[in-house]
């Protein structure tokens, strides 16, 4: 249960659609408005869990090779998502927009945000720690996901609401990329681990 929840932590931090379009809110909006599009980013993200849980789960727990594949298809995503952040230069890219996208925003980002299956596919299809009742895992792992996923996002936002007033140097920003993607990486590495 342990390595789940580094996992959970690990894959919220790093970025991805929904963690920079809440900074970006909370940087070009403020607080309020970075709140709501948060919440509808909350349900969306739930409605997916629910979606990939509903769908896939059981196939994947009752096919060990499938839920292999699975979770380093997930990892490669990952990978590779690790490599465009480092390689990103000296910018964070905030996505920016004429007008706070709101509830309806963020819960539609999360029916379109490849990192948001990916994420659930890999914490639903591995990590098993609950051997005696499926039910009881998934409901434990949703309770630990949304008990990480709130603040994580809250975090997000406030970053996003502090950053848009300090000017930090190219180096400054290069270095928070490449802490992102090593984060990214160390999700990767708790797969493996958790799959060996």
């Amino acid at each position: 249960m342990l390595t789940f929840a580094l996992a959970v932590f690990f894959l919220l931090i790093t970025p991805g659609p929904g963690v920079l379009t809440t900074a970006g809110v909370g940087a070009g909006f403020g607080r309020t408005a970075g709140l709501r599009f948060v919440a509808g980013l909350f349900v969306g993200t739930n409605l997916v869990a629910l979606a990939v849980i509903s769908g896939l789960a059981a196939v994947v727990f009752s096919v060990p090779e499938v839920r292999a594949v699975l979770v380093w298809a997930s990892a490669a995503f990952f990978v590779y998502l690790a490599a465009k952040i480092a390689l990103s230069g000296a910018k964070v890219a905030f996505m920016e927009t004429a007008a706070a996208p709101g509830f309806m925003g963020g819960l539609l980002l999360q029916f379109i945000n490849p990192k948001a299956y990916a994420v659930n596919n890999l914490l639903f299809s591995g990590y098993a720690f609950w051997p005696e009742s499926l039910t009881v895992e998934v409901a434990l792992k949703l309770l630990i996901v949304n008990a990480i996923w709130i603040p994580v996002h809250l975090i997000w936002l406030t970053a996003g609401v502090t950053l848009k007033r300090l000017n930090l140097a190219p180096g400054a920003q290069r270095a928070i990329n490449v802490g992102m993607a090593l984060s990214l990486l160390a999700v990767v590495a708790l797969a493996a681990f958790s799959q060996a």
